[in-house]
């Protein structure tokens, strides 16, 4: 576990609030109006957002060589179900395992590692379904490609069946030039100059070839730029799947193209891109010809994709050794498998796979975000762009050869990571692919007054829930939170974000400290990257942007639209989560938790626990709606299909009257998260929800911004959770290094099993609890504890629990320490 500076505290008395006073300055007590102004001013320069002050705490500020430590109290997290019930000491997340978490996908399956084996390809992988509109003219076909037995009856080059599925899309002779195209190959015929190359574009309406259009041939540049290597050699280098396929061959462009009559239909459109995909398995590409647009539609252009060759190449074609790699074009074009991450975040562990498999980030998809300190379990999506299921497998869990397919089954995976469970799958993952997460929670050195104290806690839980807070982790763990940064983003203060983003955090990697110094300090920026790691992504982005302007500082925004548009979210939607919280916390304290209110609103004929409508990176309404939108003729036509997603609807909201009381349970009141589509709570509750906005200088009525990007819509969030399964159990130990709980790896590498001792000197609990999407476990724990959540907190009952005295008191303890340890090494230095 990583040190953290944490300050005195009672030894005697572990309440949190004696324990914030220490890190706070007291209240002051103005004499006069100058002074009065002065303490504003203070209040304005802090880091913290201008409505903290409407938390009725005191702002935190940093002591000698110490961090500024932020409590929950200081994103608005302050309330409980059953504030009556004696607290319960116990220490979260003292060791990863202590933290498991396992994916809940959409049909309700709890995922967890199954097989370390490497996985073999199939002739009978899944089949492809083919789109609604010519689902009865080619779903047998498709599933003859996908599974590779359709070749077994086809005597020709060109069965009739494909002039058969392309019927309903292309004219009798576009189906005849279709034809010729594949027939001659991935490779264009040799011809003479009065050939492809030569040939001038044919007038709409002339006869012959009216559907083959040529392209202009573009020159291949001279030299292969870096980090291109591999795809230039697929047109032409030698090496690449072009040269093994004849796909361009001698360096000849091809221009072979067929056009379809237009296309009025976005839905047929979409089904001619997916029938020719699904087809001829991705050896022909489409796309749509947007320069040819008229009140007639859209024309579909028809190619040679630009791997055809490596895909399969042609039937009658000059496929050469391309032919010998075919299969790997029948399957599908994306792989799911199953990834068990430990002490990394989801962003983290997808770049470290982008880099190890040598794929664009963007081909890498999730379900969900999990938790970085802790093991968890999830299903991961890959477009595969060629590669196999073993090849995935080997490069990952070998790590390119650095290890033996033995040493992949009988080892830990390197870095932690382990990828295991793959197959092919016709479309990717997208955010909110899932039901929610399982975890498997124990708390250590547990210390209650009575066995009927723990039982009473969890039954709550169990029965009323509790608040639906956005946990600690919303808002980082540095002394920046990433609310505050959002907050600059959405007053459109761009040069303050950048500031915050690179300003220096205490207790940081040595690595990104120094480095932070290089630029802040000695202005030298090739320094400053040069250290900056690669997983300190927006701060990277930054300052590659600045290298890019030759050192100029002064285009904050443009700067800013380099980080990846995901973290840019994050900021934004952190902040959104710092108004939920407060607002939440002051409709409970004021009015309680039972029932609900008037002015309170609920969805209308939908409970609240069975609409997922939450902002948050699990959750696919996270996006504005146009953007939430599926353009599905373009996603087909690049074969990334999103057929989950529907497109945004605003849900219908109520404001409970007096009538209405009787009708609804606190479970189904909700809160918006500010923004442009929402409706705020009726009566006083409404009224603060706005002074809070204005006090941080937004309109509670206009999040609209010139910068798209940082439009918001706003959304809703159940105010309480209640958990859709939750048991627990009471364990004895005593050396704090051994696991109560085991990873998936584990028990399939067959490790020793965790180990109680009946005779332990202290005690653990062990909960077993399933949540819905965007719930945090760690918010379910502070009702059931009573104890505060955030990281310097628990890491100071780490070090202060009378544990620790035993440590290594096991054998094989000290082993499993250095092992953990060495993950938290590699994953600093990559």
């Amino acid at each position: 576990m990583a040190s953290l500076v944490v300050h005195e505290r009672e030894q005697d008395d572990g309440d949190v609030e004696r324990y914030a006073k220490r890190t706070r300055l007291e209240e002051p007590q103005p004499d006069d109006v100058a002074e009065q102004q002065a303490v504003t001013d203070k209040a304005a320069e802090h880091i913290l957002p201008p409505s903290h002050e409407l938390l009725g705490i005191p702002l935190p500020v940093a002591q000698d060589d110490a961090p500024m430590n932020f409590m929950e109290t200081d994103v608005g997290i302050s309330e409980y179900i059953g504030r009556g019930v004696p607290k319960i000491e116990g220490i979260i997340k003292q060791r990863f395992t202590d933290f498991l978490v396992y994916e809940i996908d959409q049909d309700s399956n709890v995922i967890h590692l199954r097989s370390l084996e490497k996985p073999e390809s199939t002739k009978k992988e899944p089949a492809l379904k083919a789109h609604p509109v010519v689902e009865d003219v080619l779903i047998q076909d498709v599933e003859e490609i996908a599974t590779g037995e359709g070749k077994a009856k086809d005597d020709e080059p060109w069965p009739e069946r494909f002039t058969t599925a392309l019927g309903p899309f292309l004219s009798g002779s576009a189906i005849e030039e279709v034809k010729k195209m594949y027939l001659e190959g991935p490779e264009p015929p040799r011809v003479s100059d009065s050939g492809w190359a030569g040939r001038p574009p044919r007038p709409e309406g002339a006869s012959g070839d009216t559907n083959v259009i040529p392209e202009p041939v573009q020159e291949e540049p001279e030299k292969v730029e870096k980090g291109r290597r591999g795809r230039d050699r697929g047109r032409g280098g030698r090496g690449g799947r072009g040269g093994r396929g004849g796909r361009a061959g001698g360096g000849r462009e091809d221009t072979r193209r067929v056009l379809s009559d237009p296309i009025t239909s976005k839905q047929t459109r979409t089904a001619l891109h997916q029938v020719v995909r699904e087809l001829f398995g991705g050896k022909l590409d489409t796309e749509t010809d947007t320069s040819a647009t008229t009140e007639e539609g859209s024309r579909i252009v028809i190619k040679w994709g630009r791997r055809g060759a490596g895909r399969g190449g042609g039937r009658g074609g000059r496929g050469g050794a391309a032919g010998e790699r075919a299969p790997r074009g029948t399957y599908p074009p994306y792989i799911h498998f199953t990834l068990q991450k430990t002490n990394r975040d989801t962003q983290d562990a997808l770049g470290h796979l982008a880099r190890t498999l040598r794929v664009n980030v963007k081909d890498l998809s999730v379900a969900g975000t999990k938790d970085k300190r802790g093991v968890t379990v999830q299903r991961v999506s890959l477009k595969r762009n060629g590669k196999t299921v073993e090849d995935v497998w080997r490069i990952v869990n070998c790590q390119s050869g650095r290890r033996t397919p033995r040493e992949a089954v009988t080892q830990r995976g390197e870095r932690g990571i382990r990828i295991a469970d793959l197959n092919y799958r016709k479309a990717p993952l997208e955010l909110g692919m899932l039901k929610g997460n399982a975890f498997v929670i124990t708390l250590r050195n547990v210390k209650v007054d009575s066995e009927e104290t723990l039982h009473t806690a969890l039954n709550i839980v169990k029965t009323k829930g509790f608040i639906n807070y956005y946990g600690m982790q919303r808002f980082g763990t540095a002394s920046v939170p990433t609310h505050s940064i959002g907050l600059a983003l959405l007053r459109s203060e761009w040069q303050k974000a950048v500031s915050l983003i690179l300003q220096k955090r205490h207790g940081e990697h040595p690595d990104v400290s120094r480095a932070r110094d290089a630029w802040l300090v000695d202005g030298d920026l090739d320094k400053a990257l040069e250290l900056m790691p690669r997983r300190v992504v927006a701060e990277r982005c930054i300052l590659e942007s600045y290298k890019k302007q030759g050192g100029e500082t002064r285009n904050a925004l443009g700067a800013l639209s380099t980080i990846p548009k995901n973290l840019r979210l994050m900021y934004i939607h952190a902040y959104q989560s710092y108004v939920w919280n407060a607002i939440v916390s002051e409709r409970i304290r004021t009015h309680g938790a039972e029932k609900p209110i008037v002015g309170d609103l609920v969805f209308e004929n939908v409970p609240a626990e069975d609409q997922p409508m939450t902002v948050d990176s699990e959750d696919p309404t996270v996006e504005k709606a146009e953007e939430a939108e599926v353009v599905a003729e373009e996603e087909a036509s690049s074969g990334h299909r999103r057929t989950a997603r529907k497109p945004y609807v605003p849900p219908r909201i109520k404001t409970l009257t007096e009538e209405d009381l009787d009708k609804h349970t606190i479970f189904d009141v909700i809160m918006p998260l500010p923004g442009t589509d929402v409706a705020y709570p009726g009566g006083a509750l409404g009224e603060k929800y706005r002074e809070f906005l204005q006090m941080d200088g937004l309109d509670p009525d206009n999040f609209v911004r010139k910068q798209k990007e940082y439009t918001l819509n706003g959304s809703y969030r159940a105010i309480l959770h209640r958990p859709k399964e939750l048991t627990w159990s009471v364990l004895r130990y005593t050396d704090p290094d051994v696991a109560l709980a085991q990873a998936d790896e584990d028990t399939l590498l067959g490790f020793d099993p965790p180990a109680t001792a009946e005779d332990g000197k202290f005690m653990a609990l062990q909960i077993n609890i399933t949540l819905g999407t965007a719930a945090y476990a760690t918010m379910a724990l502070r009702e059931i504890t009573k104890t505060e959540t955030s990281s310097h907190f628990q890491t100071g009952l780490t070090v202060a629990a009378e544990d620790q005295k035993y440590r290594g008191v096991h054998s094989g303890a000290a082993l499993e320490e250095e092992e953990i340890e060495e993950v938290e090494r590699v994953v600093d230095e990559e």
